[in-house]
């Protein structure tokens, strides 16, 4: 069964989707079966994955307002090997209707009870607020991945979205929690960085991810070309630290599954 992971963060431009995009490409550079989903109405994900979101005929619109299933909806990445269900700007109306709708908070969760079975991993790229489509994704999801830049304002929006979290927990998603936090666009050679990214580790600990995603052009450029940067230039210093995020999460998952079986284990 999969494993869903919300990626997050009510910042926004701090590399939501370029790591949702290169971890997805990452996970299938290391054997695993991996679908992502696009929640945001902008639809970057959709493109950087190299599908053209103006032709699409149903999307995680259509899902989500139960006109489509999952299945319906799924594009694969030409370049990488994942899936994804996409989104144009049609999800930008799915916040009206939604409000509407029974079990609002629940749609995303029941729509994918179809397609669990048949990934390793499902992630979600959520748009960078606290709305209807991220609820949608926190409830779905098992845990949360937050990107991260190594800068002062990042740690005051950080403390936004643990509360977020935390709420969610208590009230709609008692599975839900952070897995961990990804230092993104990271340039060592900032003093304030090193700075910003001591204090993390001060303060989250194993909380944060030894992996570490530097600032890199190609990167960047990938998106432009519809791929991933790990497909895009595999020799790359960004993609070889998303493969090595890959991998990272790959054991922190089965450290994940250990721990939750001892504790079945020892359950009267």
């Amino acid at each position: 069964m999969a494993k869903i992971f919300c990626i997050a963060n009510q910042k926004g431009g701090v590399g939501k989707t370029t790591t949702a995009v290169n971890l997805a490409a990452g996970l299938v550079g290391h054997q695993q079966r991996v679908l992502l989903i696009d929640l945001d109405p902008q639809g970057n994900a959709t493109m950087g994955s190299g599908i053209e979101k103006s032709e699409l005929s149903k999307s995680v619109y259509q899902v989500l307002i139960g006109h489509a299933s999952v299945k319906d909806a799924l594009q694969p990445c030409p370049s990488a090997g994942y899936d994804v269900l996409p989104a144009n700007r049609d999800l930008a109306g799915a916040e009206i209707e939604l409000v509407e709708l029974k079990e609002r908070e629940l749609r995303l969760k029941n729509a994918l009870s179809q397609v669990v079975q048949d990934y390793d991993f499902i992630l979600i790229d959520c748009p960078p607020a606290l709305s209807l489509l991220t609820l949608n994704g926190l409830c779905a999801a098992n845990g949360v991945i937050v990107p991260m830049q190594c800068e002062y304002f990042a740690l005051e929006g950080l403390s936004d979205l643990v509360n977020t979290i935390k709420q969610v927990h208590a009230k709609l998603n008692p599975d839900l929690i952070i897995i961990g936090l990804l230092r993104v666009m990271f340039d060592a050679r900032m003093t304030l960085q090193q700075q910003v990214s001591e204090q993390l580790l001060a303060h989250f600990g194993d909380k944060v991810f030894s992996s570490i995603i530097p600032r890199n052009v190609r990167l960047a450029e990938a998106p432009s070309y519809g791929m991933p940067g790990v497909t895009f230039d595999k020799t790359s210093r960004g993609a070889q630290a998303y493969l090595e995020f890959g991998a990272e999460m790959i054991q922190r998952v089965l450290a994940m599954d250990a721990i939750q079986k001892k504790q079945e284990e020892v359950k009267p």
